[in-house]
């Protein structure tokens, strides 16, 4: 996610920080602040950051400043929130005039979920990845881009990452990549972003 970054970030904010690793490794910033609702990772982050708020972003935002930071990151974060729509505005009243929003979600058009709901008829949480049982929201390229701009944000970047179209040689390996391939080929390359595991995407705020 480093590649999303905007130019010399000074006052950063990141929701859901974890241990604090990816912030305090943003190379410029005065300041350095984290979000985070798991107590033992929160307290480690403490360590690294200038000031964390243990808890979940609707509980504690009213302890962050308004109109304060140039770039909020949210990682792998807006996929659990309950109302996503509402914590992308909400995030807006933190961030300068002109501050940047970097964040990642999973790709839910990814070709393996598709091929075990239509083939297997399967929808199988896990304990990561796509199908994590923490998610409450699932996006495409599409959805999260409509989301993004009607929130209030200019986008300036926004792709697909991590992820290949290869067999591997795991159950039913086989038959999904044959199904990617399909996929790909028939729409002469329009649904290439079903290789992706997830999008990351760099945002404006606008006025």
């Amino acid at each position: 996610m480093r590649d999303y970054l905007p130019p010399s970030p000074r006052r950063v904010l990141e929701i859901g920080c974890g241990e604090g690793g990816f912030v305090a490794s943003i190379a410029g910033a005065t300041e350095r602040w984290g979000v985070e609702p798991n107590p033992t990772a929160a307290g480690v982050a403490a360590e690294r950051l200038d000031r964390v708020l243990t808890g979940r972003f609707d509980a504690v935002s009213d302890q962050l400043p308004l109109g304060y930071f140039d770039l909020v990151v949210c990682n792998d974060v807006i996929e659990h929130m309950e109302d996503h729509d509402r914590f992308l505005l909400d995030l807006r009243v933190f961030m300068a005039d002109d501050g940047v929003l970097v964040g990642s979600v999973p790709n839910m058009r990814n070709y393996k979920v598709l091929f075990d709901l239509l083939f297997l008829g399967d929808w199988r949480y896990q304990d990561a990845g796509i199908m994590d049982r923490t998610h409450l929201r699932w996006f495409t390229r599409s959805s999260l881009g409509r989301s993004i701009a009607a929130a209030g944000y200019r986008i300036e970047v926004l792709r697909g990452m991590n992820g290949s179209l290869s067999p591997g040689r795991a159950k039913w390996a086989w038959p999904r990549f044959l199904f990617g391939c399909l996929c790909i080929g028939l729409t002469l390359g329009g649904a290439r972003d079903m290789v992706h595991a997830q999008y990351g995407f760099r945002a404006r705020r606008t006025a």
